[in-house]
């Protein structure tokens, strides 16, 4: 892994940062002593991983969800038990 001292990586910040989005990590030291690593994220590329819908299909939704249990909070609201 590179080593970098922080003028450097102050210099070069933006090359730097790329390399290290390709995966190319690096190293900020300053006075020849290592203080941070810089890597990229794990996050997923685009299209890689979708969280929205990825129930579609398995479970079914009742036409009257958003009426469930109305009387009962209509109730509570009231005061009434």
């Amino acid at each position: 892994m590179q080593i970098v001292n922080i003028h450097e990586a102050k210099t070069h910040l933006s090359r730097l940062v790329e390399k290290a989005a390709r995966g190319e990590g690096f190293v900020i030291a300053k006075a020849g002593k290592p203080l941070v690593k810089v890597t990229a994220l794990d996050t997923p590329a685009a299209g890689q991983s979708r969280r929205l819908g990825f129930l579609a299909g398995q479970i079914a939704v009742p036409d009257d969800f958003d009426q469930i249990g109305s009387a009962e909070i209509e109730h509570l609201f009231r005061g009434e038990t």
